[in-house]
């Protein structure tokens, strides 16, 4: 019985582990609204700004190891890809303070909009439980991807393209 027991805490710890860095595909679901502040100008950016666009949001923090490892590829999506249509939105759940962020996005030379989240957003995309996590939106404005944890350039860019139809 003990090599039983045993043997299911392993094949728990191995489910945890690949649900980490789980891709979920899920059904198409309305993307959120909402309304946060741009950091860096301090102005409102509304979810209908986006509208008729592809989006990647990205939920992040200056603290997150993971979170920095993506920005690169976050970064050369944005600028292969924001003629047709698309963008990446950073979503910061940093508690303190929009300085600190900006202060990370110059350092880290993010070129895409990053906004300040607040807890009814957060709420609003299902919960954060963990970061990284992103949504991938169609020009529709339906979440159709759910990335949680780190997630590489090249997997990204294969969704990006699809829904651009390129």
């Amino acid at each position: 019985m003990k090599k039983f027991s045993g043997g299911i805490w392993v094949l728990v710890a191995i489910v945890c582990i690949l649900s980490a860095t789980a891709v979920r595909t899920m059904a198409a679901t309305p993307m959120p609204s909402f309304s946060l502040v741009r950091v860096g100008d301090g102005r409102l950016v509304h979810s209908e700004s986006y509208e008729g666009k592809v989006l990647l949001i990205n939920f992040f923090a200056t603290w997150c190891p993971a979170c920095s490892k993506e920005i690169p590829g976050l970064n050369s999506l944005q600028k292969k890809y924001e003629k047709d249509d698309f963008s990446v939105v950073g979503l910061s759940v940093d508690r303190k303070g929009q300085d600190i962020v900006e202060k990370f996005m110059k350092r880290k030379g993010v070129v895409y909009p990053v906004l300040m989240v607040d807890r009814k957003t957060v709420a609003a995309f299902g919960g954060v439980y963990g970061i990284p996590v992103s949504f991938l939106v169609n020009k529709s404005g339906y979440v159709v991807k759910k990335y949680n944890g780190y997630v590489s350039e090249k997997s990204l860019e294969k969704d990006v393209k699809r829904l651009l139809g390129s």
